[in-house]
């Protein structure tokens, strides 16, 4: 299968244009979702002048940008126009009133976009996300159901997929008509040791390489295949154990799919 291989540049936030660029054409990737946050080298308060300027300086070195990580304030839609950039992602998280009460705050803050992401042409893409956000696959589907799927799309995320305790067998063919996204990232639950815990939890949420945790990327990558998704497919770069530098877990995690690819 043909992706776009692609790459979260989180751990990488800080560095302009010049450096990015670079560094992620050189770890293998041909795409890039960037963070636009108050400590990224991109900030919300500058996103419609410098996002372009990213975009293009990544452009120039093969690196296409597929999303931005941010929030549905009109100024990211803006700037996501601007910069050509046809994505955002988010996740909608739960608040201490319950799931059902959070369910419907985030469905109003979607709908609320629904007339941004027309205007500008631009996508929200809304990610699963293990602990205080809406946690599955389904869970996100329900919260986009109705909305329009030109412009509403589901962030697929292996880890979070697993440690939902979901199957990619399942979940992917249920979500093929929203797929925006594909994420690869993997993660296990270690055990807490005791008294290191504030909340009294036993378990802890890990992420590790991906050949190493509870998602099954191989199995994934063939669903994929199955749907005929053509999409981007990125790594998330998140790893818990920082004695390895990101970057070359990055290039065997990149290595790895790429052989379940075939």
């Amino acid at each position: 299968m043909t992706f776009l291989w692609s790459v979260f540049t989180k751990p990488w936030s800080e560095l302009p244009g010049d450096r990015l660029g670079p560094l992620v054409a050189g770890l293998g990737f041909a795409g890039a979702e960037v963070p636009v946050r108050d400590t990224s080298y991109v900030t919300p308060a500058v996103a419609e002048r410098e996002l372009p300027r990213l975009t293009q300086r990544l452009k120039d070195d093969g690196v296409e940008v597929i999303s931005l990580a941010g929030d549905l304030d009109e100024s990211f839609f803006a700037a996501c126009a601007a910069a050509g950039v046809p994505m955002i992602r988010v996740m909608a998280a739960l608040g201490p009133d319950g799931y059902a009460a959070s369910a419907h705050r985030a469905r109003a803050w979607l709908e609320a976009a629904a007339p941004l992401a027309e205007r500008y042409c631009v996508q929200v893409g809304v990610q699963p996300h293990h602990g205080s956000y809406v946690s599955s696959t389904l869970g996100v589907l329900a919260l986009l159901d109705g909305l329009p799927s030109a412009h509403f799309r589901l962030v697929w995320d292996a880890a979070h997929d697993a440690l939902a305790g979901d199957d990619p067998r399942v979940t992917l063919p249920l979500a093929a008509d929203r797929l925006g996204i594909v994420n690869l990232k993997n993660a296990v639950y270690a055990p807490v040791e005791a008294g290191r815990s504030s909340t009294g939890d036993r378990w802890r949420t890990w992420f590790v390489p991906g050949e190493e945790g509870l998602a099954n990327w191989a199995t994934a990558l063939e669903v994929l295949a199955e749907l005929g998704y053509h999409g981007p497919v990125c790594l998330s770069g998140q790893y818990s154990d920082p004695s390895v530098p990101v970057e070359e877990l990055l290039v065997t995690d990149l290595a790895a799919a790429r052989r379940a690819a075939r």
